[in-house]
């Protein structure tokens, strides 16, 4: 592939990692990526070793992580797919040396450090890097996509929640006084691949149950990027007895009453041309089931007779749109190809 670009990935073993693996090395437009790998899995010379379900889909080369061998490799971008204190490490050294960075990681997500470190407990990220990345929601960001040098990409939740809320909160439509009520729910892999007692099959199977209220590190970036504030919004996050997906319910009031056909042409409007967001019809509701294991995100909407009181339900594949997914189609954007190649 002469001129293809060259792409490292940097920690490919956990689920959403895994998700990128596959994406990218059915890709049309880029040469077969190389991963870097670290910890008890750096000894491995190919992916397969690791993941033997991706035997036949050609070379996946290995190498232990080291950012000297991601420059000289010649690689114009790297993934991130690392824990929250790798990324802070790593990010700023790639970053000088004239790689540009997806991050799939929360480390950069934030325009202030300081929300970063608060929620995360971690130290506040490098500030340059921070000041130069770019929060890689295609949908809304695109404009600054292909000049950035760092792009952090979202949170599951969070992309679920902007994508679902966002055109109204633009529109001005909500009744902010009343509150917006972020109903969150997801499948276990959105927990990571570390074990935890938590995630063990015996307590998530026929089981279902919140956690992280009023903490949940999702919350401020939820924020952020709907410009509300912790007095406006209540974000509950629940785990679901299955493998992946995230479904929200969110609860808001109108400021006017508005006709359903208001509501759709709205959505459809704001998301025209983008092609990873589906609107269904008024009255008609997403499942899980019709997202899994794609990049969509899927929005639908149902309105009370009063015209005031609005319920929009979205729904994607945490490791998909939430994830990996996503973090392809930044890098669709950054370099000037179709959002959705690789990805349909």
């Amino acid at each position: 592939m002469n001129g293809a670009p060259r792409v490292a990935v940097v920690g490919a073993t956990g689920y959403a990692g895994f998700e990128l693996a596959r994406l990218l090395l059915r890709h049309p437009e880029i040469e077969r990526p190389v991963f870097y790998l670290r910890g008890e899995n750096a000894t491995a010379r190919c992916l397969t070793e690791i993941f033997p379900q991706l035997r036949g889909w050609g070379e996946a080369p290995c190498r232990p992580l080291s950012v000297e061998a991601i420059v000289k490799s010649g690689a114009a971008t790297a993934f991130l797919a690392t824990p929250h204190e790798a990324s802070l490490e790593i990010v700023p050294k790639l970053m000088n040396a004239g790689v540009r960075v997806i991050d799939l990681s929360g480390a950069f997500r934030f325009r202030d450090g300081e929300t970063f470190s608060q929620w995360y407990k971690l130290n506040a990220p490098n500030a340059e890097a921070l000041s130069r990345a770019t929060y890689g929601l295609p949908e809304l960001y695109s404009a600054d996509l292909p000049g950035a040098k760092v792009v952090a990409n979202p949170g599951c939740y969070p992309t679920s929640v902007i994508l679902g809320l966002r055109p109204i909160v633009e529109a001005e439509w909500i009744d902010l006084a009343r509150g917006i009520v972020c109903d969150c729910k997801s499948g276990a892999s959105g927990a990571g691949k570390e074990p935890k007692r938590d995630t063990q099959f015996v307590e998530v199977n026929e089981n279902f149950r919140a956690y992280g209220l009023f903490t949940h590190r999702h919350t401020p970036e939820v924020m952020e990027h709907l410009g509300v504030s912790a007095e406006q919004m209540m974000f509950t996050a629940h785990l679901l007895p299955i493998e992946r997906g995230i479904l929200s319910t969110l609860y808001v009031w109108l400021s006017e009453a508005k006709r359903a056909e208001e509501i759709e042409a709205l959505f459809r409007k704001f998301y025209a041309g983008r092609p990873m967001v589906r609107i269904w019809p008024a009255g008609k509701l997403p499942e899980l089931q019709h997202v899994a294991r794609t990049n969509f995100c899927d929005i639908g909407f149902a309105l009370d007779d009063s015209g005031r009181r609005l319920v929009v339900v979205s729904c994607l594949d945490n490791l998909g749109k939430g994830a990996a997914g996503q973090a392809v189609q930044n890098f669709n954007v950054m370099h000037g190809y179709p959002e959705s190649e690789g990805l349909i």
